[in-house]
């Protein structure tokens, strides 16, 4: 099977890696840290680790990387002694590594999944534990943790109901791998159970809840000055804000074409931008331009000229890690991908600053924690762009509805807390149990 499995990937990559380059070019900074995907960490990460016991988060890209963020700021209060590793994949996830953790903390690229670049990651980081956030299960990875003796957890895993017959299909390979989990925390007793269905140890199973729904983790990233920024773009002084975030293609043209009509009836109403690909900047311009929305770009603005009230419609964010500080300046928030059939986008962030939310139909990829807000009257949820138009012109014209729809949203996120506290119990017995920690882990939840 795996020298089956390692045919079959090097083919594949062969084929796809014009597009995998392509994709790493077109985001930026492709170089930097580019022999890390094949496990070639720099000497100096080497010498950092040298004499160390080490644990290993992995999480894939900015969302994952920030839970690993808060993971690893508990773990460290809590094991000072231990060395800790995160790695990610994309670009934009090292980022949010490189802004929010301290050098003590190593940060590198993840490998691709052939075996000598696997072995070679491991050789040089020698971890004596992995935590996997979510869902990144590649099985030359654990195949090697498993030979070198190293415990996997998966933690906030999360199966949705595209990729559970996916697995499914594929048991005859990852049926093994998920067995050989040493633990799992689960955001739902569904996911929970659809884990045990594709191979994990029901006894290490436990559904914890959302780690997202926790507090963010503390920043070493400089604070965002918002309203000095919208008064440099144009921004009306007192001018509501309609703030779209981590919008996908496609979203855009239909947010300016709703955004010209809403002005008409909300004349001052000005709209923030916030593409979940930065480097999609140029095209998103060129919509904007089209369809008559004057538009600044974030870099763009140096604060060197005196702020021009009404000169734009429009400021277009090109910087990662700054959505989370324009939420609570926002007076209503649109969530992205969800108008076009790609699964939406996390709420939990705007509902924590409790701003009023609205969404599209598609908002897939969140099965356990959509119900949540809807069920508590929380969040809006529209059928099409219409729906979207007719919906954010009733909240911009209701005081009152967009208070209780934060108010409710805010409230959602405070009743789901807790998850952190349980992950951190389940790390600390499989550190127990490798000799890493004196730490009496608490019991578990039961399933």
């Amino acid at each position: 099977m795996r020298t089956l499995y390692n045919l079959v990937f090097v083919l594949g990559f062969l084929l796809s890696a014009p597009f995998y380059f392509f994709r790493l070019w077109r985001r930026g900074g492709w170089a930097d840290g580019f022999r890390e995907r094949f496990g070639a960490y720099s000497s100096r990460t080497k010498q950092a680790l040298t004499n160390r016991r080490v644990v290993w988060l992995h999480g894939v890209s900015v969302g994952e990387a920030n839970l690993a963020i808060l993971l690893v700021q508990a773990l460290e209060r809590q094991w000072p002694h231990l060395k800790f590793v995160v790695s990610t994949t994309t670009t934009t996830g090292m980022g949010e590594l490189r802004r929010k953790l301290p050098a003590t903390v190593e940060k590198v690229y993840y490998p691709i999944d052939r075996r000598p670049w696997v072995r070679r990651a491991f050789a040089i980081l020698h971890p004596s534990a992995v935590v996997l956030i979510e869902a990144e299960l590649w099985p030359n990875f654990l195949w090697h943790a498993r030979r070198r003796n190293v415990p996997v957890a998966l933690v906030n895993a999360r199966i949705s109901d595209r990729s559970f017959p996916r697995y499914r299909r594929f048991g005859f390979l990852f049926r093994d791998l998920f067995r050989g989990l040493a633990a799992v925390t689960t955001q739902s007793p569904r996911d929970a159970s659809r884990l045990v269905q594709l191979g994990c140890r029901s006894e290490s199973v436990h559904p914890v809840g959302s780690l997202k729904f926790e507090p963010p983790p503390a920043t070493q990233s400089r604070p965002v000055d918002v309203p000095r920024i919208l008064r440099h773009a144009g921004a009306p002084e007192g001018a509501p804000i309609l703030l779209a975030g981590s919008t996908h293609e496609g979203e855009e043209a239909l947010l300016a074409g709703i955004f010209r009509r809403l002005r008409t009836r909300h004349p001052t109403l000005y709209l923030v931008l916030v593409p979940r690909h930065f480097e999609r900047s140029r095209s998103i311009g060129g919509q904007l331009d089209r369809r008559g929305v004057r538009y600044m770009v974030r870099s763009e603005i140096t604060f060197t000229d005196a702020p021009k009230p009404g000169s734009a419609d429009c400021l277009l964010v090109n910087s990662t890690g700054e959505l989370a500080q324009f939420y609570p300046h926002a007076t209503v928030v649109f969530i992205g991908k969800s108008l076009i059939g790609r699964g939406g986008q996390n709420p939990i962030e705007p509902a924590a600053a409790g701003r009023p939310i609205v969404c599209g139909p598609h908002m897939g990829n969140f099965p356990d924690i959509l119900p949540r807000f809807l069920e508590a009257e929380a969040i809006r949820q529209v059928p099409d762009p219409a729906g979207l138009e007719q919906t954010l012109d009733e909240l911009l014209s209701d005081a009152t509805a967009r208070e209780t729809l934060g108010r409710r949203a805010r409230e959602v996120v405070s009743a789901n807390r807790g998850a952190l506290d349980r992950t951190l119990a389940m790390i600390g017995r499989i550190l127990e149990e490798k000799g890493l920690s004196d730490y009496a882990a608490t019991s578990l939840p039961g399933r």
